[in-house]
């Protein structure tokens, strides 16, 4: 028997046109903790959805122990799902809720009686069986809810932010029970979240997703201390995320300063994004262990450490979590231990565009604005004397994300969006601006945006890079 339980191939979803799945290959293991991580919106409930069979796919497929799923209604496929709302039955009491799905089955009344208790025994309600739903607290009846799904013995069970509405005590409390009844089970658990503390703490494996598509799939651990990408870091516990150089393998350069580390394989003096998280910034007394210096501008109690963001040396924020508190306005020495510095490629070094040249204008096709050509360096001749251009000729357009400017007036720009996301650089931020007919900008800023704010797009002739396109392309 295979080891995969689940395999989720090129499965893609829309809704009126959005893309909401692109492209998702994914495999879960018989018997593991899987947790659906991210933002509001990044598909990851419509993935769960679709495993249950309350949604069907665009395209792709899922298999189950080998075998396809596609056409198989929901209450024939061999698993069941606890969701947010729990979805209880009012008119019934906590025993009949439990056996409800037994009854349906035909199953016999000694039978349903044994499951129906043992259930209730292993989610701490046995003494409820006669019990008004609604009469139960939050947290009783989420127990109720996984128990009359687990009642039916399910390969898989499907979990779908069940712990939202409880305050945080009863979650956190809730969190050790659903790791300990998937212990005792020993069956799959697939569970969406957005919490990523929730899912730390009780995962096997993270699934991190945005906009639709698998950012990275590891377990807590690699999840944590070896994100992929800026999207990642930022999202998954607090980040230092900082611009750096790789100067060469095993030595980096990022706030003003050079450093060991462990990574290799980057090229040299190649630009690259670095996380330090700030439990891995440590204070020292020792002049030879010193690697900067830095101003505390504050600190803060959060009850297990200090919290403390510092100017350094060079002019970047940083924030530092330490057991000990520094005064504020005092100068103190730090370091960076190699292994705590986390190099990651960057995704991209500037915003490159595609459009069409018109002599006096670019028309950009995604997002849709028309850059003039006045004061921009175009490709110049071939080698025959022709032009490198002509009108119609394709080019592409790179822009320098300092060259973006966000207004307030959303109509007085090239175009308009929303800011998206939003990552704080040490002594700048880099936004992402989505614009109005669903493209992508990225802009670096001092200024502070909101996410969600509505924002006019300019932009400055300033270091643009303009060459043809690739025929073939």
């Amino acid at each position: 028997m295979t080891d995969k339980i689940i395999d989720i191939q090129h499965l893609s979803k829309s809704f009126n046109g959005k893309q909401v799945l692109a492209d998702i290959n994914l495999y879960i293991r018989r018997g593991e903790f899987v947790t659906l991580l991210g933002p509001s919106g990044c598909g990851k409930t419509t993935l769960l959805r679709m495993i249950a069979g309350f949604l069907e796919p665009d395209q792709g497929t899922i298999l189950m122990d080998g075998r396809t799923l596609d056409g198989i209604p929901p209450y024939d496929r061999p698993l069941n799902t606890v969701f947010q709302r729990y979805a209880l039955f009012p008119h019934l009491d906590v025993y009949d809720n439990v056996a409800f799905g037994l009854k349906l089955k035909g199953t016999p009344k000694d039978e349903i009686d044994k499951r129906v208790r043992k259930v209730l025994k292993l989610v701490a309600m046995s003494d409820y069986e006669d019990r008004d739903v609604e009469t139960l607290s939050g947290g009783q009846q989420q127990r109720i809810a996984i128990a009359r799904a687990i009642v039916n013995q399910p390969k898989v069970l499907l979990l779908d932010e069940p712990l939202a509405a409880l305050d945080l005590k009863m979650r956190k409390d809730m969190q050790t029970e659903l790791k300990e009844m998937h212990r005792k089970l020993g069956i799959t658990f697939v569970y969406v979240t957005h919490d990523q503390e929730e899912a730390l703490t009780l995962s096997d494996t993270i699934v991190v997703l945005n906009e639709g598509h698998i950012q990275q799939i590891g377990t807590p651990t690699d999840i944590y201390n070896e994100p992929v990408n800026s999207f990642v870091a930022d999202f998954i516990g607090e980040s230092n995320i900082l611009n750096g150089t790789m100067i060469k393998d095993r030595r980096v350069s990022f706030i003003g300063h050079d450093f060991d580390c462990v990574d290799e394989g980057f090229g040299e003096d190649t630009p690259v994004d670095i996380v330090v998280r700030p439990e891995d910034i440590y204070f020292t007394t020792d002049p030879a262990k010193t690697q900067f210096t830095a101003t505390v501008k504050s600190c803060t109690f959060k009850g297990v450490h200090y919290e403390m963001f510092v100017d350094t040396d060079s002019g970047n924020e940083l924030m530092i979590q330490d057991y000990d508190p520094y005064p504020v306005g005092s100068v103190v020495n730090l370091y960076i231990d190699p292994d705590d510095i986390q190099v990651m490629r960057k995704e991209r070094t500037c915003n490159v565009l595609e459009g069409v040249w018109n002599q006096d204008t670019i028309d950009i096709e995604k997002p849709e604005f028309s850059l003039q050509t006045e004061g921009l360096k175009l490709p110049g001749r071939k080698a025959d004397g022709d032009e490198a251009l002509q009108p119609g000729s394709r080019v592409k357009v790179e822009i320098p994300f300092g060259s973006v400017d966000l207004l307030d007036d959303i109509d007085a720009g090239l175009t308009s969006g929303e800011v998206y996301f939003i990552l704080y650089k040490g002594d700048h931020y880099h936004l992402t601006v989505k614009t109005e007919d669903g493209g992508f900008l990225w802009v670096d800023t001092q200024d502070i945006w909101d996410k969600g704010d509505l924002v006019g797009v300019a932009i400055k002739n300033k270091g643009i890079k303009i060459s043809a396109c690739d025929e073939e392309a």
